[in-house]
């Protein structure tokens, strides 16, 4: 049986789940049972107003929602999520007559859609590129967390090497630059590569650049 949004656990950061939104019963349970025959863990929601009492922003996995529904549609829950900055990939289900809004939804960011009657196999890999597709990207925020958290644990004056070592700038430039010894750039630098984590130039300048805000 389909748990219920109370019995939703909090998500650890390895833990992807497929989430179903459909008001069909008979259609919620099939897709619960071909999915754990897989493999994967799902939890199916009845309405999208269901889906979105229980939705927070460290959701892992993938959706896949039923286009129309009574109440809230699927493309209006999908709104919703986008104002919301879900990052969870969707895949939506839809009937006869409904690709026209599907590709109007793919426009606007879901992954995917099938037709119903889907083939099983088909669903599946449609939900593992899903499923592949979140991994990646909560993979690259990871990063990129990690690679911010670390810059702000710089000094100023840490930082201020760092913006010249990243610049191309040597050593003797930089002392100049700053009006500090030789020496105490060394030292500088050294400390810069500790906190990074970094062995070389070239992975603290890929850390800085993974960090950097998008569109810099």
């Amino acid at each position: 049986m389909p748990l219920s949004t109370k019995d939703i656990p909090l998500h650890t950061e390895a833990e992807q789940l497929v989430y179903i939104v459909d008001d069909d019963e008979a259609l919620r349970d099939s897709l619960i049972w071909l999915l754990e025959s897989t493999g994967l863990k799902a939890h199916a929601f009845s309405s999208a107003e269901a889906f979105l009492a229980a939705w927070h922003a460290n959701m892992r996995g993938c959706l896949v929602l039923d286009i129309r529904m009574p109440g809230m549609s699927g493309l209006e829950m999908h709104e919703r999520l986008i104002a919301m900055h879900s990052a969870l990939p969707v895949i939506f289900i839809t009937g006869h007559g409904d690709v026209p809004m599907a590709v109007s939804a793919l426009k606007k960011g879901a992954v995917d859609f099938i037709e119903k009657p889907f083939n099983d196999q088909d669903m599946v890999a449609l939900i593992r590129n899903a499923l592949a597709t979140e991994q990646k990207q909560f993979e690259l925020h990871r990063q990129e967390a990690d690679a911010q958290r670390r810059i702000d644990q710089l000094t100023p004056r840490e930082r201020e090497v760092l913006e010249l070592i990243v610049a191309g700038r040597l050593n003797k430039q930089i002392a100049d630059d700053l009006g500090i010894s030789i020496k105490t750039v060394e030292v500088h630098r050294a400390r810069v590569m500790e906190k990074m984590g970094v062995n070389s130039l070239a992975e603290l300048v890929q850390h800085v650049m993974i960090s950097a805000p998008k569109g810099e």
